[in-house]
């Protein structure tokens, strides 16, 4: 979009650049990552970021400063998962945003969802730094929000995490973490911030108090680093050494009841121009052209998504939901599924392989009693119906890449 990096770098990219980046990427994660990773960065105006950032803190306050919200998003928790001692603010926060294109010829953006989880901060700061050093790029290009630089990005993302403790009792937890997608994010914070990743299943429970085994030690958790998603727990069937229940003596960063009390859950109840309309599924039973929605002539249905309330990267999303992919939904689970308005998202990034959309992540962190700092941004690049990168892996100049900023 910015030029005249844009028109640039597209001139002087060489295929043996991008094989050095993945090369160098590699090498300083600690394994072969396993996603793609788009041959270039985004150049973005500063004034487009600041725009994302502040419309997705309102977006964020609009949520937690309303009671009624409070309460509903506290009743979605599943009865099984709703562990105590809930901090009272999530200390991760991420909107996604993609660029629609006004009648004027201005864009503005428009959310895709936001989601009170961590994603991968340590890789995205890695990524960004690498597109840098490895295409020579401008130095002052700045991939930080909020007047952060890589110190205080840093400094601000190991006070979340460690919260004063030592790094031996802090640990990550996920489930399986060597074969997720991700691991080569968690090798980031073992190697920035001395903590251990450990699989939720090996956990130690002895009263109220958890432990992870190292070196022939069991080491006791004073604080937990969670990117264990429990939709992936249910789907797997795995059975825990803990209960979510349970008043456990530790502490949590990124308390996991915030996983579903901001999420898809949060459309129906934002209000601002840059929100899709959205209703939950029961409710149109009811209403049938609920929020707004169109959905009984045929036509309709291209316009609208179908969305599990509660799953990641992108996992059971139907484009065009017909009267059979709706009626095929289980009454009980109709409030689990969401209708959402199908926006039209802008090809804005030029590529030597044609124009390609860019979803816009901000994310956010937010250190208890202190206020929401936007922090860096990922970007997701594709040309299909799907922006994950799992689902653009037969393309080129596309996947997992960074926003690159001129300095204000």
């Amino acid at each position: 979009m910015l030029q005249p990096y844009r028109d640039r770098f597209n001139a002087q990219f060489t295929s043996a650049g991008y094989e050095d980046l993945l090369a160098q990427l590699n090498r300083r994660t600690r394994t072969t990552i396993d996603f793609r990773v788009a041959e270039t960065p985004c150049f973005f105006p500063s004034s487009l970021m600041q725009e994302l950032a502040q419309t997705g803190a309102q977006l964020t306050h609009q949520l937690l400063d309303n009671p009624a919200y409070l309460q509903a998003s506290e009743q979605c928790v599943p009865a099984q998962y709703r562990m105590p001692n809930q901090n009272p603010q999530p200390n991760f926060m991420t909107v996604d945003f993609g660029l629609t294109r006004n009648p004027d010829g201005t864009l503005s953006p428009k959310l895709v969802e936001l989601q009170a989880f961590p994603s991968i901060y340590g890789y995205q700061d890695i990524l960004s730094r690498q597109y840098l050093a490895t295409y020579n790029l401008d130095p002052a290009l700045t991939w930080h929000l909020g007047g952060l630089n890589e110190q205080t990005y840093w400094q601000l993302l190991s006070k979340i995490i460690l919260n004063h403790h030592a790094s031996e009792n802090v640990v990550l937890l996920e489930i399986d973490p060597d074969h997720q997608k991700t691991l080569p994010d968690f090798h980031i914070y073992e190697d920035k911030l001395g903590i251990a990743t450990v699989d939720i299943t090996t956990l130690i429970k002895r009263g109220n108090r958890l432990f992870y085994h190292r070196n022939g030690r069991d080491i006791p958790i004073h604080r937990i680093y969670n990117r264990a998603i429990v939709d992936e727990l249910e789907r797997k069937q795995i059975s825990l050494p803990f209960d979510y229940r349970d008043d456990l003596q530790v502490e949590w960063a990124g308390h996991p009841n915030w996983y579903f009390r901001i999420s898809k859950f949060s459309l129906p109840y934002l209000d601002h121009p840059s929100v899709p309309k959205a209703v939950f599924l029961n409710d149109w039973d009811a209403r049938r052209t609920s929020a707004g929605l169109p959905l009984d002539l045929p036509e309709d249905r291209q316009k609208l998504l179908l969305k599990p309330l509660y799953s990641f990267a992108g996992k059971g999303i139907q484009f065009a939901p017909t009267d059979d992919d709706l009626n095929a939904i289980a009454p009980d689970q109709r409030h689990l599924y969401l209708l959402q308005q199908r926006i039209a998202f802008e090809p804005v990034i030029q590529t030597p392989h044609g124009p390609t959309q860019a979803e816009i992540r901000i994310m956010y962190l937010w250190p208890d009693g202190e206020a929401l700092q936007p922090a860096i941004a990922l970007v997701r690049l594709g040309r299909g119906l799907m922006m994950g990168v799992d689902h653009n892996r037969n393309q080129l100049w596309v996947g997992s890449s960074a926003a690159l900023c001129p300095p204000v």
